[in-house]
């Protein structure tokens, strides 16, 4: 007698910082208790980077983040897996991963690609998105300024991105929805290289506008104003090649708190990582005077 096939739940979607992944709910991300998964890793590290507290070409050394967040390289390893698989980190042979470093070139086709797409976009949410998309809309936008005007910019650039995937969504199109995941994740990359001290890429108004033209289905004008944003945001980025050297616990010194259980678990075979700045500097102070001697 034949078994009946075990069913299985349908893949739950999670976001992920400005992005989102399909994920099986019994085999992904799933970790032992006090023991951060990779998933949960990848997801730490992937906002840092789409928040811009990890600029392009940050080195992401495995000991150190295992250090940081308690748990052996092969953890690590398979967080920054996933990310090079979207492009956000780079692996580089017998070398540190590092944190992707888009070209002047990449930037331009990056932001030439979310303009063909986008204007689609938005020509789709005319059609398509209701009254209950439009109100969530218009509350991202609000919610995007209320955060630049209190000066929170973390969450002002999480919410910009958002609202471009949000647009997306209620355009109701899931292919360009995916394509404009990465050029967006992409895009949060170019921005944290090139934007200029003291300016923002995005101008205060111009998400609602471009809403308050598709709620009043003028889809040539929502387009028009789509394309100058996306055009603006790109003549308002500096490009430079300026690297700043970036310290990995500075950025994720609160996985401790957030993390129950850090630092229980660590590979037998792996050495200890000095933790905090303090710690970092006599280290190298160490190796400076055995070195002079």
């Amino acid at each position: 007698m034949k078994k009946a096939p075990i069913a299985t739940r349908p893949a739950k979607r999670r976001t992920i910082g400005l992005a989102s992944v399909a994920l099986p709910r019994s085999s992904r991300g799933v970790r032992k208790k006090g023991v951060p998964s990779d998933l949960s890793i990848y997801q730490r590290i992937a906002a840092a980077i789409f928040e811009q507290r990890l600029p392009p070409g940050t080195k992401l050394t495995e000991d150190t983040l295992g250090g940081i967040f308690g748990v052996s390289r092969t953890i690590i390893r398979n967080a920054l897996l996933r990310l090079a698989h979207e492009r956000i980190v780079e692996i580089r042979p017998n070398r540190s991963a590092v944190v992707a470093s888009p070209s002047r070139e990449e930037a331009q086709h990056v932001f030439e690609a979310r303009r063909v797409v986008e204007a689609a976009t938005v020509a789709s949410a005319r059609v398509r998105a209701g009254r209950a998309e439009i109100m969530s809309l218009r509350e991202l936008a609000a919610d995007e300024i209320a955060a630049r005007g209190r000066g929170d910019r973390r969450a002002w650039v999480r919410l910009s991105g958002m609202f471009h995937l949000a647009l997306a969504e209620a355009a109701g199109n899931a292919v360009l929805g995916d394509f404009l995941k990465d050029l967006v994740a992409r895009t949060s990359l170019i921005v944290a290289i090139n934007e200029a001290p003291g300016k923002s890429a995005c101008a205060l108004d111009e998400h609602r506008d471009i809403l308050d033209a598709v709620a009043k289905g003028d889809v040539p004008r929502a387009v028009a104003l789509m394309t100058r944003h996306l055009e603006s945001y790109e003549d308002r980025l500096n490009l430079s090649d300026d690297r700043s050297a970036v310290d990995l616990h500075a950025v994720f010194g609160d996985a401790a708190a957030s993390e129950p259980g850090r630092g229980r678990l660590r590979a037998r075979s792996e050495p200890a990582v000095p933790f905090g700045r303090q710690n970092v500097r006599s280290a190298e102070r160490k190796k400076r005077a055995r070195r002079a001697g």
